[in-house]
């Protein structure tokens, strides 16, 4: 990835380019204590404070006219625990890092995402997660986790120590303080077999509670103005190992879903009457394979096609009502979508803010073309999913606020109290935690 940081000015602007912003500062701590001094002489001066990752969230949530923190400098592995099985890794350290150090351990994370360039605390701040029928979002494999509040204390909160705010800051929106430091659970490594097969929507949304419950990682893809899409079904295996060939896999992961699509997208931005008939192709590109390898290179992709986001989290069961009314609004409209529609699951988990809080839940993500107009395929989107009780990743595009959020999220009172009690001052504040959590 290119660096998100502009090196002659503090402009920074995240992985899509929708997002600019010109910090007063730009700070760099390399360690516990010199963050503290960093907030301590932030709030003396009246700025506020936000702590960047690598900008792949398309909302404004790291966005500061104030003190923005890189966390270049508090990177690294602290610890492994083999006995409790727990791992402990700096906040600003990129998952792909932490990912290739376990693996040279024998160990892994037990899910993830499909990019891993984000680093630990931007990806678990925000909810990052992948698909699974049993295991959750990158946050719920937090154990425990560190967070210099406003007033510069160093707060360690698990299940056992400082347990309210534990249950609020494994997805914390940089809206409590800045984490410093996370530990996750892992365990041995192990191989996953992936397999890989074109799909009609029609069969794949007919058969999808079953698909999802007879596979440890289900997703699809569905490619707008078409009936066709790809499945993918990731689960355990004894092995042996057999990753894709280094030919097929380079045509599969970097030739067709990266360079030609890049073109097809390129194309379809300048002539969108071309993009039914380029999804049509691209939809019958990808051939049915499958292979075996580590976790993480069965989960991640490469993502080099830049382009904008947004996804909701409705209920499990109202997954397929919600994607047929989607697939019919694209029909009808005169919209036209380069982009695949990416459809996940999760089980319910126990944090306050994640959006599968207290339900089993599916994602349902839309994208286009960096560059292309977005707002009335992702208003028409937003108003499906509203209407199904969706709840917004929290960094990707939307225009829920607190008003929505309250009453979405049943545990959101929750998470506001321990924020007013750790930041009354709204060191930590930006327009978008306002809109969102209220001020």
């Amino acid at each position: 990835m290119t660096d998100t940081y502009a090196r002659t000015t503090n402009t920074w602007r995240n992985w899509a380019g929708n997002v600019t912003t010109r910090p007063a500062r730009v700070e760099s701590p390399a360690s516990v204590d010199e963050l503290a001094e960093v907030l301590r002489r932030a709030s003396e001066d009246g700025l506020k404070v936000k702590p960047v990752g690598t900008g792949h969230s398309f909302t404004a949530a790291a966005a500061t006219d104030g003190v923005l923190i890189r966390p270049d400098l508090l990177a690294g592995i602290r610890g492994i625990d083999r006995e409790a099985m727990t791992v402990t890794v700096e906040a600003g350290t990129p998952l792909k890092r932490l990912n290739a150090a376990l693996a040279r351990e024998g160990l892994s994370l037990t899910n993830m995402g499909d990019i891993m360039e984000q680093t630990v605390a931007g990806a678990t701040s925000t909810g990052t997660h992948g698909t699974g029928r049993d295991s959750a979002s990158v946050s719920a494999q937090i154990r425990a986790l560190e967070l210099v509040t406003a007033d510069g204390t160093v707060l360690s909160c698990s299940a056992d120590e400082h347990p309210d705010v534990f249950a609020v800051a494994r997805i914390g929106l940089g809206a409590l303080g800045v984490v410093t430091a996370v530990t996750f659970a892992i365990e041995p490594v192990f191989l996953l077999t992936a397999r890989e097969e074109p799909m009609t929507f029609d069969r794949v949304t007919a058969d999808f509670d079953q698909l999802v419950t007879d596979n440890e990682h289900f997703e699809f893809y569905w490619f707008p103005h078409t009936g066709n899409c790809n499945t993918k079904r990731n689960n355990r295996s004894a092995g042996p190992a057999a990753p894709p060939g280094r030919v097929s896999g380079w045509i599969e992961d970097e030739l067709l879903s990266n360079g030609i699509f890049q073109v097809a997208c390129s194309v379809g931005r300048a002539v969108p009457a071309a993009i039914p008939s380029l999804a049509r192709i691209s939809s019958r590109a990808l051939s049915a394979r499958t292979y075996t390898d580590i976790p993480y290179k069965v989960f991640t992709s490469p993502r080099r096609v830049r382009f904008v986001e947004m996804e909701y989290a409705v209920p499990r069961e109202a997954a397929v009502d919600a994607l047929r009314e989607l697939k019919a609004m694209v029909e009808r409209s005169p919209l036209r979508i380069s982009f695949p529609v990416e459809v996940r699951t999760a089980p319910a988990d126990d944090m306050a803010l994640s959006t599968a809080s207290g339900r089993e839940s599916a994602y349902i993500a839309v994208h286009l073309y960096r560059g292309t107009p977005y707002q009335a395929y992702f208003t028409a989107v937003e108003r499906i999913m509203t209407g199904y009780d969706g709840r917004p990743h929290w960094g990707k595009i939307h225009t829920r606020d607190a008003g929505y959020l309250s009453g979405s999220y049943p545990r959101f009172g929750e998470f506001t109290a321990v924020r007013d009690r750790l930041d009354p001052d709204r060191l930590f504040a930006n327009d978008y935690l306002r809109r969102v959590l209220g001020d």
